[in-house]
């Protein structure tokens, strides 16, 4: 095995015979210097894993000499060395990116711990959880051999969820593989418990159904209306449990989680159904009764969720909330600063809605356009994007307002998306509608056993636009493409982030409270 090479910077270096020496025979290669500015030139004409640091010598001090190594080699860690434990020191020791940090009087298997941690911690972290991921796996294919209901359905996927983002880190990419394969799995059988339960569930005819779009409001955000806080609802589209995850440890620098529900898209799983029953409270052939000049079928021309704030204003007055409210919907860059800078406004309303369109632009324009394709070529790439974005978003700013103001926050969304790989043929009409992951129409012609089908609309209270009309939802990372010009369809299409149908990405969403800290 090749030695490592170290840098070891201390005035007392002679002292330190004994420590080098056994360093030395445990695999490492020592470089002595005896001041800071002998280490600086050792550190430019020569590669060093990591560099040992005294804080106090004469002349460079162990500080100065950190903040100088760092600005030319940014990535070197250092361990620092230090008699004192004032604490100043150690914060800006910490500050200036150190690695670890040590105490004299140091014994050698200390520093051994140290270097350990310091060169080895990825690699040890990365084998730690594809060994605790093996166990895991086992366990959870005994559970989905089980007839779950919709709870243990949720703790399926948090766990799938979890580990895809610990596997994130690792560099053993046959344990990724085999993640891949069990949440595959997991979606067939997801979409089997969809057919078996969906209908029953929503005519009352199967117990403890989830919380669906259109009782989501109701149960979750009319009881906080009755506090003295300021409620802000924050709908960002198109956001799965995942992004969520990954864009939580920033916003849990300024607000704390009381708690993380996960709630069930209505199908299909598409702005224009899902967002509509959250907001009205109804299912979508209820809006269209209630409403009937309001909500537009697929087949008719015009925007699809242009009434959300109507409908909301009639849920609320129904459920005898008779508070202040505004309502904001955000789709572009320029309308979120604007918002950010007027917040202070919206301090007097009782409940504020913002609805944030960022992510499902980004999966439609992933779709699109060949440089987002390549920036989001995978999944793990699809949530950094998330992050980068959220992180220089206006909506970062207007979260942090938010919590200034201690008010209450709810973080939700309309539905999830999947990433699609596998064609599913169908055949309809003219006036069949676009969406890749369902289809509505009168003369559908399809893989019966690659979808779910409805074939009265009314049983899912669902629009009914012919006396023939049907639905179907494809199911897993399937996705309807026509058999006409069917390779230039599906090449264009597939590895793109779709919703509107069955999966656990899509159906399975978050919707979470938060207070201030």
């Amino acid at each position: 095995m090749d030695k490592i090479h170290i840098l070891w910077a201390d005035d007392e270096i002679d002292l330190l015979k004994p420590h080098i020496l056994f360093l030395k025979d445990k695999g490492y290669e020592v470089q002595a210097a005896t001041s800071g500015d002998e280490a600086l030139e050792l550190v430019e004409k020569n590669d060093y894993a990591v560099v040992l640091l005294d804080e106090n010598m004469p002349g460079l001090s162990g500080l100065e000499t950190l903040n100088r190594l760092k600005a030319s080699n940014p990535e070197l860690p250092v361990i620092m060395i230090t008699k004192s434990e004032e604490e100043y020191l150690m914060e800006d020791a910490i500050g200036s990116k150190i690695s670890d940090y040590l105490i004299k009087p140091v014994n050698p298997k200390q520093i051994l711990l140290s270097l350990k941690k310091t060169l080895d911690n990825k690699r040890l972290i990365s084998e730690k959880t594809t060994s605790n991921y093996q166990q895991e796996f086992r366990q959870i294919g005994m559970t989905l051999g089980d007839r779950l209901n919709w709870t243990e359905w949720v703790e399926v996927y948090k766990k799938l969820v979890y580990w895809e983002l610990e596997l994130d880190n690792s560099k053993d990419e046959s344990m990724m593989e085999i993640l891949k394969m069990q949440k595959s799995e997991a979606n067939n059988l997801y979409c089997k418990f969809i057919e078996s339960n969906y209908v029953g569930w929503l005519n009352e005819k199967i117990p403890n159904p989830p919380l669906f779009s259109h009782t989501l409001f109701k149960a979750k955000v009319a009881p906080l209306l009755d506090s003295n806080e300021t409620v802000f609802l924050v709908l960002i589209d198109n956001l799965r449990y995942d992004q969520w995850k990954i864009i939580q440890p920033i916003i849990s620098e300024y607000f704390k989680v009381d708690s993380e529900d996960l709630y069930s898209s209505i199908l299909p799983t598409a702005t224009q159904y899902s967002r509509n029953a959250f907001f009205a409270g109804l299912m979508p052939s209820e809006i269209e009764k209630r409403f009937p000049k309001l909500w537009l079928n697929d087949e008719e021309e015009g925007g699809k969720n242009l009434h959300e704030e109507e409908f909301l204003a009639d849920q609320l007055k129904r459920l005898g909330k008779n508070v202040r409210m505004s309502y904001n919907k955000i789709t572009n860059h320029a309308a979120g600063k604007k918002l950010s800078e007027n917040m202070s406004n919206l301090m007097q309303n009782k409940l504020n809605v913002i609805v944030y369109n960022f992510v499902d632009m980004l999966s439609h324009a992933r779709t699109e356009m060949e440089i987002i394709r390549e920036l989001a070529d995978d999944e793990k790439a699809y949530r950094s994007i998330t992050l980068s974005w959220f992180e220089h978003s206006p909506l970062h700013d207007i979260l942090k307002q938010i919590a200034a103001k201690k008010c209450k926050l709810i973080i939700t969304t309309d539905h999830g998306t999947i990433k699609v790989t596998e064609p599913s043929k169908v055949v309809g009409d003219k006036n069949v509608n676009t969406n890749l992951r369902y289809k509505q129409g009168k003369t559908l012609d399809y893989v019966k056993k690659e979808v779910f089908e409805i074939r009265n609309p009314a049983d899912a209270f669902l629009p009914k636009q012919h006396v023939s009309s049907a639905f179907v939802f494809v199911k897993e990372d399937k996705f309807f493409a026509y058999p006409n010009n069917f390779n230039y369809y599906v090449n264009y299409y597939r590895n793109t982030f779709q919703h509107g149908g069955i999966s656990l990405e899509e159906m399975v969403i978050p919707f979470i409270t938060l207070s201030a800290k």
